[in-house]
């Protein structure tokens, strides 16, 4: 039993997946498992698997016989892996040199249920933004384990699944997996964190996260991105099996799914402009479904304007609210055009007196 099997979906990514797995075979610490999930892939995914694997008898490929999409693929790759704990790595993403020894370094200190870790949002350019933990935690010092009701400020890391791994044993007794549709990691993340007693951190760059401006669902126009609601739903149907353990950050939860369909709605890319207002009344319906009876800590400002809106179910102020926003932005991104010189009030040479 390898300490760590790192699952990669791969579909549709030849362009990145050679530097995906010798990002991670190609590290020191030798330990590790890869599980490489090919998802159906049409292009040439599926020989630069078999060159790879080939080369190097710790990478096992699944091959899956039809598209499935990413949960699926994870999953698919979950139920192959034999690590004592497991890591999500998206294809087209990388680990940095040394960050193997240092998870294993941090896992054999603190034996957590889940690891999360720092990581770099990397751009097209080659810019780097490291996402230190210390904005969560407001640089506190954290103890080694701890649990979400014990600090609930981990809600605001970001509930993606690549930053976080995993005791496959956890995984097993909790039956926490991904659901199908876009949006998969929120029903995977939060029950993660809920479930846990053990969580430790490791703020250390120890992910490369691509930022493509072509082909990830934050850039697509769809009508997928509905499919935000079903995964919202299974957290809630998670916290509503267990009451006891989850009941303290509810309120904390509810303000953070009423954030992200507001940042769903409000990103220009995604939600077609055809189904905004369904859009909007799904999100209200859920306000009023699962809103705390003894409410919930309600953002100043704007965004607190806004969640007042939605739990009003007031589509048309709230379109009226973001079209006044959006004309401010216009009007302050303008460029100015310049200003023809008056004579009286410069010299010969266009100076002014």
């Amino acid at each position: 039993m390898a300490l760590l099997s790192v699952i990669v979906p791969v579909y549709r990514v030849e362009e990145y997946l050679a530097e995906c797995l010798d990002s991670i075979l190609g590290q020191s610490f030798g330990d590790v498992e890869v599980v490489a999930v090919d998802d159906a892939s049409d292009d040439g995914c599926a020989e630069i698997l078999a060159g790879h694997a080939a080369r190097e008898p710790r990478l096992k490929v699944v091959t899956l016989s039809r598209n499935s999409g990413l949960g699926a693929a994870r999953n698919a790759g979950l139920a192959a892996a034999t690590g004592r704990y497991v890591w999500f790595v998206d294809s087209d993403d990388w680990l940095p040199e040394g960050t193997l020894e240092a998870v294993a370094a941090r896992l054999a200190d603190t034996e957590p249920d889940l690891l999360v870790v720092g990581y770099a949002r990397v751009y097209p350019d080659g810019t780097r933004r490291y996402e230190s933990l210390a904005k969560v935690t407001g640089g506190r010092p954290m103890p080694d384990t701890f649990t979400l009701a014990g600090q609930p400020s981990m809600l605001n890391v970001l509930h993606i699944a690549c930053n976080k791994i995993v005791r496959r044993d956890f995984l097993a007794e909790t039956g926490i997996g991904f659901g199908p549709g876009w949006y998969e990691d929120v029903s995977f993340s939060l029950p993660l964190m809920l479930a846990a007693d053990r969580i430790a951190l490791l703020d250390r760059d120890c992910y490369a996260y691509r930022q493509r401006q072509a082909g990830a669902i934050t850039q697509t126009v769809s009508d997928r991105h509905f499919e935000v609601f079903p995964h919202w739903e299974r957290v809630f149907a998670f916290m509503d099996e267990h009451p006891a353990e989850t009941g303290s950050v509810r309120p904390l939860i509810f303000q953070r799914m009423i954030w992200h369909y507001l940042s769903v709605l409000g990103h220009s890319h995604r939600v077609p402009k055809m189904r905004r207002k369904e859009f909007f009344t799904r999100m209200a319906q859920h306000y009023r479904r699962y809103l705390p009876p003894a409410g919930y800590p309600m953002p100043g400002g704007a965004a607190g304007l806004k969640h007042r809106l939605v739990g009003r179910g007031a589509y048309r102020l709230f379109e009226a609210l973001r079209a006044v926003k959006k004309g401010r932005l216009d009007t302050a991104t303008r460029t100015p055009q310049p200003r023809a010189a008056t004579p009286e009030l410069t010299d010969g040479r266009g100076l002014a007196r």
